[in-house]
């Protein structure tokens, strides 16, 4: 056991779950004995049970009448067509599949990961949490690892497996979708749209699940896959769909339980870069799994997995929601929830999503590629950083993530050293420094195009950037403050609140903010700075520190390239001549924009050519009222918000 929280007093232990799993046979852990402890509560249900009780439910029988009114079509057929929909999504959880992929998944993590630490106390708390309600597991999601590593965790420690909603493209892999079938996945549409019989057997399954509390249920919270390894803006259709029988009263209470999986080398790495700058994902298929299987000549470092203090949904909507309005109807009969509780489920994904990344430990690389990206890149491409200064600026900043009570994982004094070391598809450290990684293509004999040399840092860049994203949360309160501070040149209180309030509404969708939390955030970030000595608090005015500049200039180095895509973005949508545009003409053209410039030398941050920070711009334009959604990809543009308001509040720093 070790602690790998650096930060904390009463500092949990980690066990490190593989260390047993190399003295033992792959096989005889998968034939171990597996003796869960179930919800008291769950009567025994079998797979077709659980499909026999949705399709059998008043509310599916209501909705098909519904639908067969309005189609002209029977409600046999329409109830035919619902049986399809659950034979293609539900799950069919056996336990021989389950030791198939406790025999694979042990061979795969033993190759990929030197050490998959636990946290010891969490675990004891879930088994004892699923013994009393229905569990929700709600785990971050930065790999395809995800998807294995809390049902591996489960199965170790003789707790009940999950069924795990899943992407449908996983179900189309040949024998592979089978076996996660058997294993307790659950396959999901990704575009459901406005399918009426689709959203009613989701949504009477998953409430089926949570209702009988059969099984834990783990869902992604952030709806997909974060490219860019920070958290997202939750998505909530899921989220309503598991809290609804508790505002129904058909269950007495539920636990959530948040999970944060932090990876010292996320296995996609290249990937994500490349599906930011616009390259195709590749597309989910057995074939391409075995293409991948080179993966396991690659060394991944450690991952953590931390399983958060269950809570309780009962404790959570205390005093936010009134339920009797669920009294006024039968429980059975399709309700739209009322503002009340939309605004609740809100808060609470919100809240789960904030508290995994509390939960998640940050590695000695993310704080070096926070200090890499403040380098210019002419200095990260050809000369490198000095290897003395970048350890001793890596030190100062480990300090201040204790500072800013950050949560580290720092296991021994020679750890920057082999961070980098396991990195080097990113960086190579050589001659007393440490330079940027650009791979070209070996086999092509023709010199690379300026626009192609751009495309190919921004891809090593964004790689970096990624890493640095999973420190972010610990710095963007102070650093958001900071750059009120930088911008306003004011020391008033209130002048500094209120563009603190702006910035976090415009950054809305880069960050996560709890809503109704403004006035909270903003004196945590005073708090923050002042526990750093960097400024002074009085009851009106915030005072720069003469010792506070370093910590200062840092924060807002941090946030500037966010600063500068944005503005850039804004630019272009107020130059641009055209008022209407859709989604496909904005992002190539913005990527164009951007690469003319970084040719140029006006523009020095290559993350706007994203398409992850392309999209957040228009989703806080959207919010703004600046740009207005007219269908689906189009949009149209309000410049007299654009070439005004904004740009005024948001000048470029």
């Amino acid at each position: 056991m070790y602690s790998g929280t650096a930060s904390l007093k009463d500092e949990e232990e980690f066990t490190d779950i593989l260390e047993e799993r190399r003295r033992t046979t792959d096989l005889g852990y998968a034939l171990r004995t597996f003796n869960p402890q179930p919800y008291k509560g769950a009567p025994y249900s079998s797979t077709s049970d659980l499909k026999k009780a949705v399709l059998e439910s008043q509310y599916l029988r209501y909705i098909a009448k519904e639908i067969a009114l309005e189609t002209g079509s029977s409600v046999e057929k329409v109830r035919q067509e619902a049986r399809g929909i659950l034979e293609e999504m539900s799950h069919n959880l056996q336990l021989g599949f389950i030791r198939l992929m406790a025999y694979t998944v042990n061979k795969v993590f033993k190759r990929l990961f030197r050490s998959i630490y636990v946290n010891m106390e969490g675990l004891n708390m879930l088994q004892q949490a699923i013994q009393e309600s229905p569990v929700i597991l709600m785990p971050n999601h930065r790999s395809y690892v995800d998807f294995l590593i809390v049902s591996f965790i489960l199965f170790t420690y003789d707790i009940p497996i999950p069924v795990i909603a899943a992407g449908i493209p996983l179900a189309s892999m040949k024998v592979v979708g089978e076996i996660l079938r058997r294993s307790g996945a659950f396959f999901i549409r990704r575009a459901i749209g406005s399918d009426k019989l689709y959203w009613a057997v989701l949504s009477e399954y998953v409430r089926t699940i949570v209702r009988t509390g059969c099984a834990p249920l783990e869902f992604y919270v952030e709806g997909f896959r974060s490219r860019t390894l920070k958290s997202v803006v939750p998505k909530l259709g899921m989220m309503d769909m598991v809290l609804e029988p508790y505002f129904k009263g058909e269950v007495f209470d539920i636990t959530l339980v948040p999970i944060s999986i932090s990876y010292d080398r996320v296995v996609e790495e290249s990937l994500l870069a490349l599906e930011l700058l616009g390259v195709p994902k590749p597309k989910e298929s057995t074939t391409g799994l075995f293409k991948a299987s080179r993966v396991l000549q690659e060394d991944y470092g450690c991952m953590h997995v931390n399983f958060g203090r269950p809570l309780s949904v009962r404790q959570l909507c205390e005093g936010k929601i009134n339920r009797s309005e669920y009294n006024l109807i039968p429980r059975d009969l399709p309700q739209r929830p009322s503002t009340e509780i939309q605004d609740c489920v809100n808060w609470v994904a919100h809240l789960i999503v904030r508290t995994q990344e509390e939960g998640s430990l940050i590695s000695p690389w993310s704080l070096m590629a926070c200090l890499l990206l403040q380098a210019p890149i002419t200095t990260l491409t050809e000369e490198g950083l000095q290897w003395h200064g970048l350890t001793e600026k890596t030190l100062w900043l480990r300090k201040l993530v204790l500072d800013f009570r950050g949560r580290l994982n720092w296991p021994d004094s020679d750890v920057m050293s082999s961070t980098v070391a396991l990195h080097h598809s990113i960086v190579h450290h050589k001659a007393g420094r440490v330079c940027l990684v650009q791979d070209g293509d070996p086999a092509s004999q023709d010199p690379l195009s300026p626009e192609e040399g751009v495309m190919r840092t921004a891809a090593a860049v964004l790689m970096l950037v990624s890493y640095r994203n999973q420190a972010l949360h610990v710095f963007v309160r102070p650093g958001i403050l900071a750059t009120a501070i930088h911008i306003t040149k004011s020391t008033q209180k209130d002048e500094l609140f209120s563009f603190f309030c702006f910035l976090r509404d415009v950054f809305a969708n880069e960050f996560i903010f709890i809503p109704g939390r403004a006035s909270q955030d903003f004196d945590e970030a005073c708090s923050l700075l002042q526990k750093c000595g960097a400024v002074h608090m009085s009851e009106q005015e915030v005072t720069v520190l003469e010792t506070g500049l370093e910590v200062l200039s840092f924060l807002q180095k941090l946030l500037q390239p966010f600063l500068d895509s944005y503005q850039l973005i804004f630019r272009y949508l107020c130059e641009n001549g055209a008022h209407v545009f859709t989604e496909k003409q904005f992002l190539p053209a913005v990527q164009n924009l951007a690469t003319k410039l970084i040719l140029s030398g006006d523009l020095h941050t290559f993350e706007v050519l994203s398409s992850d920070t392309q999209k957040n711009v228009l989703s806080a334009l959207r919010r703004l009222e600046a740009v207005t959604k007219l269908r689906a990809g189009l949009y149209i543009t309000q410049k007299e918000l654009l070439g005004g308001s904004i740009p005024t509040r948001f000048p470029l720093c």
